[in-house]
């Protein structure tokens, strides 16, 4: 009970994790051309939807952990191994991609379309990286 329990909990913050990333693509294509009072509003729900995902990622993290240790895989098996590889990567990838570029758009000479270009690459790349660990924890291959 207590497993089935965890693996509903690791199940929700995956979506919870995914998820808003997909919510993120169509504002993306809206802050082109807003007044300023718009694309701030915007820009705040952005960074409401990262902070979503980053503590969704906790609990991910805290509940894959949890269930390691209750189940009966091994740490060294392969696809937790190059799960937790791409994890730490898209930790320091997620610190990286979003805030600086959400903080300089409060410059006066930003360059708007630029930033959301790079938002939107970081969003691609970002679903990329945790569809690719999604893989991993559901198809369990043996990589090695």
């Amino acid at each position: 009970m207590l497993y089935t329990l965890i693996l509903f909990a690791h199940i929700m913050s995956a979506i919870l994790s995914i998820g808003p990333f997909f919510v993120l693509i169509p504002l993306l294509k809206r802050m082109e051309g807003v007044a300023e009072n718009v694309l701030e509003a915007q820009i705040q729900t952005f960074k409401s939807a990262i902070r979503l995902v980053k503590h969704a990622g906790h609990v991910l993290v805290a509940s894959g952990v949890l269930m390691i240790w209750l189940g009966y895989w091994p740490w060294s098996t392969s696809w937790i191994v190059m799960t937790l590889a791409i994890m730490f990567a898209s930790v320091f990838f997620l610190a990286r991609a979003f805030k600086p570029t959400l903080r300089k758009f409060e410059s006066p000479d930003a360059d708007r379309k630029n930033l959301i270009e790079k938002l939107n690459r970081s969003v691609w790349i970002y679903i990329f990286l945790l569809l690719v660990m999604l893989w991993l924890m559901v198809a369990k291959p043996q990589l090695w």
